[in-house]
């Protein structure tokens, strides 16, 4: 499991990089807003499309060879997206990116949930080691890039060649154990029926928390910028500590699970970012990096209860929901980004900015009468501790 969230972590350094160049980009290249959320979208178009499919495919054949290929994929789109300055260009090299990062997540979390025995903790501490590569992304994005460069960026490949190594290393562990614990004859365990409705609420409400997410993390560093006067390195440490509540929030959200519930400390993460996502928006500057700190802490700790509750409703579609919830609801967020950013370039970015306040509000609207997976009795009743 350490292995394989060390690999989560290199492989969603891309996903958090494309957000990090944004500036960078508006810089050099004088790019309007429209257009460099335009470059997320890029990362994220293909990505939803596809990231079920290859879901639907793991559900089928299990390929454990996706995982470093993937790695290096996604690694070589953005390590060439500073290359050259044509626009169509960078389009593309970062859509091949987001290609990368679909077909790794799906395979990895049914690989994680193996590893860890469906258990929603061990799956938190996979979540982890990603958010962990969200949270280094725009440090390591402008280590790289504001001393070279956009031309800099080939630089941006390193994390995608350890993470393949790591694959390959975890991918062996991991046999290495289910052939030593082969003999024991254990019967397979009997699976619930899946649970398509209940499935369907959950990932409307995580794409609600996947638009507030990628519309923070495509401009709070911009923003920011404009509301302190700070320049780079207050935009920067915005984004930083957006990310960063990955580090806590996931582990966290295992630990509150495991003591009130999945689904109560889901609905009180939603109530939470509706109050912060308010404070980024309307607060005075010198409060705007506390609110930050809450808007990560609700956007973040529900994260793994969302795979394992998915995966919980879809038993025997088990890479269908990581899929899912792990692709297309996620990717939605880019895919309304540019409406952001063509508000943004028609008003201003904090009027932009002011929409994403009712979506946690509609996720947690929409997460009301879900229950347990498996939990007998009324919609909404208390979730049990263990999935």
């Amino acid at each position: 499991m350490l292995l394989l969230a060390l690999s989560h972590a290199c492989v969603d350094v891309y996903q958090g990089a494309v957000a990090a160049l944004v500036p960078f980009f508006v810089a050099e290249r004088a790019y309007s807003y429209a257009a460099a959320s335009g470059i997320v979208l890029a990362a994220s178009l293909l990505s939803s499309l596809v990231q079920p499919l290859f879901g639907a495919l793991t559900d089928r054949w299990a390929m454990p060879w996706l995982l470093p290929v993937s790695t290096l994929v996604g690694g070589a789109g953005v390590a060439l997206a500073g290359v050259g300055g044509h626009y169509v260009l960078t389009l593309l090299v970062v859509a091949v990116s987001g290609i990368g990062v679909a077909a790794y997540h799906p395979e990895a979390a049914r690989v994680a949930r193996r590893a860890g025995r469906g258990d929603h903790t061990a799956m938190g501490w996979f979540s982890l080691g990603g958010n962990l590569g969200f949270a280094t992304a725009p440090l390591l994005t402008a280590a790289v890039v504001a001393t070279g460069g956009l031309r800099a960026s080939p630089l941006l490949v390193v994390p995608a060649l350890a993470g393949a190594a790591l694959c390959v290393a975890a991918l062996r562990g991991i046999r290495a154990v289910e052939t030593a614990a082969a003999p024991s004859g254990a019967p397979d365990p009997v699976l619930a029926e899946d649970d398509w409705p209940s499935f369907l609420r959950l990932s409307a409400a995580i794409a609600c928390r996947s638009i507030v997410f990628t519309g923070l993390s495509t401009f709070i560093a911009l923003y920011v910028r404009q509301r302190t006067g700070g320049g780079e390195t207050a935009g920067t440490l915005a984004l930083f500590v957006l990310y960063l509540g990955g580090a806590v929030g996931t582990v966290a959200g295992g630990k509150l699970a495991a003591r009130h519930g999945r689904l109560p400390v889901v609905r009180w993460s939603y109530t939470l970012t509706v109050f912060a996502v308010a404070g980024v928006v309307l607060a005075p500057a010198p409060l705007l990096l506390p609110f930050v700190v809450l808007a990560s802490a609700g956007l973040y700790v529900p994260f793994s209860l969302h795979i394992t509750l998915g995966q919980d409703y879809l038993p025997h579609r088990v890479g269908t929901a990581s899929g899912v919830t792990l692709g297309l609801t996620v990717s939605i967020g880019g895919l309304a980004s540019p409406l952001v950013g063509a508000l943004a370039d028609a008003t201003s970015l904090r009027t932009a900015l002011v929409p994403l306040i009712a979506l946690p509000a509609l996720g947690r609207f929409l997460l009301r009468t879900l229950r347990e997976p498996g939990e007998p009795g009324e919609p909404g009743e208390k979730a049990a501790s263990q999935p």
